[in-house]
């Protein structure tokens, strides 16, 4: 295996540095390159003008083996990649027949005309070599510059993914003799991530296979393992063992890993367990009922969820007692109680949440400020209300989904205990 090769993948587009459109090329990217043993060491993302591209394509393949370049390669003014190429690598552009001949073909069979702007794809910088595209009309180009490899592909993601598995791949496997790296990521929420850190710390040292790190996102912690080795089994026999690891000294804080949810978690053990659910919300609006139903298989689980919004709601469908809520307030204990508890009667449910608070960024008071928020759950044993203030200082939407995550890791953790 050949260690340290490393990668920088450059995304072209002007609507990208813009910010209309999101890059996912260069996280698919990353991924795949991973998976044989190709270490990533910078993203890069330019404007469609010649001499940006021309520069950060010079400056990869000085500091990069692999070079991994999507986007700038369609027939108009703007796209300007194979040019930029050809100038870095300080040679001209040149015309292939053959590959004129097969665009031109790309139209006739969907009975149009090749627009005279297409001749430019057929145009590659002398000395490098096209790249079949069976999805498009933009054909690929592989080059050497420098010490580097450059492969240049679609910005079209499908373009992209078809050209870089048929092409792309097979030339890193020959280079990397097979190398793997497979990579993972543990989910967990209930603690920061310095004390998530603290429980780790001797897996996060330097130099160590599998690395591990830490990153964090609106309260999930996630703990991400990389793990090299010379074959696929090799690399997921270290995975599977550090994994064991960190599930074992984090415990319950562990909800899933990769793309796994807080809500497709709960729905999974319900499911397990063969119990149901249902949800009362004020505050967040029916954001805990959504995210549960986004999970496919919720309906084996999930009752119904009522929006309780105003007062009056909350009297006329869950029969919350006017008084109580003159005496209380609508964000209060026995009122989130109270949700809880007749949600679950009528529903029929195993278990009920319930939500009351304020999400802000009006509405607050010094006794009862913008993120106090109350969350029962109730279960065949009676009900249980937390308080918990999330802070002024975050957005409605930030306040709303701390709530939805703080609620659903509750019923999570209840079952995890029953």
């Amino acid at each position: 295996m050949v260690c340290g090769m490393n990668a920088i993948i450059i995304s072209i587009g002007s609507e990208l540095t813009f910010g209309q459109t999101v890059d996912t090329n260069s996280a698919w990217l990353s991924l795949r390159l991973a998976e044989v043993g190709v270490r990533v060491i910078a993203h890069v993302t330019v404007s469609d003008e010649l001499e940006p591209i021309r520069r950060e394509i010079a400056r990869a393949c000085e500091l990069a083996d692999v070079v991994l370049i999507s986007g700038g390669l369609g027939p108009t003014e703007d796209d300007l990649t194979r040019q930029a190429l050809a100038t870095a690598m300080g040679v001209e552009l040149r015309l292939r027949p053959e590959f004129l001949g097969e665009i031109r073909d790309f139209f006739t069979r969907r009975n149009r005309e090749m627009p005279e702007s297409n001749r430019i794809q057929a145009m590659f910088p002398a000395g490098s070599e096209p790249i079949h595209n069976t999805c498009g009309t933009a054909p690929g180009i592989r080059a050497s510059v420098g010490k580097a490899t450059v492969f240049v592909m679609p910005g079209v993601p499908r373009e992209m993914k078809v050209m870089y598995e048929l092409d792309v791949l097979p030339h890193l496997r020959a280079a990397t003799g097979q190398g793997v790296m497979l990579a993972r990521t543990i989910l967990t929420f209930g603690a920061g991530e310095s004390d998530v850190g603290d429980k780790i710390r001797d897996l996060m040292q330097r130099g160590r296979n599998p690395a591990v790190g830490t990153t964090a996102q609106q309260l999930i912690i996630g703990i991400r393992i990389h793990a090299h080795g010379e074959t696929r089994e090799a690399a997921r026999s270290l995975l599977d063992e550090t994994a064991a690891d960190v599930r074992s000294r984090l415990g319950t804080l562990v909800f899933g890993e990769d793309r796994d949810t807080l809500w497709s978690a709960v729905v999974s053990v319900l499911i397990e367990k063969g119990k149901t659910v249902s949800t009362a919300e004020s505050c967040t609006g029916g954001l805990i009922a959504k995210s549960l139903t986004d999970v496919a298989g919720s309906s084996a689980c999930f009752i119904d969820g009522v929006v309780t919004y105003s007062n009056s709601a909350k009297t006329r469908l869950l029969g919350v007692p006017a008084e109580m809520i003159a005496r209380h307030g609508a964000v209060s204990r026995p009122v989130a109680e109270a949700m809880a508890v007749n949600c679950r009667r009528l529903s029929g449910s195993d278990y009920a949440i319930s939500v009351t608070g304020i999400a802000g960024p009006t509405g607050g008071t010094p006794d009862k400020p913008v993120g106090l928020v109350y969350i029962g759950l109730a279960d065949p044993s009676g009900c249980e209300v937390t308080e918990h203030r999330i802070g002024d200082f975050l957005t409605r939407d930030e306040i709303r989904d701390r709530t939805r995550k703080i609620a659903l890791n509750r019923l999570r953790l209840k079952l995890s205990s029953q």
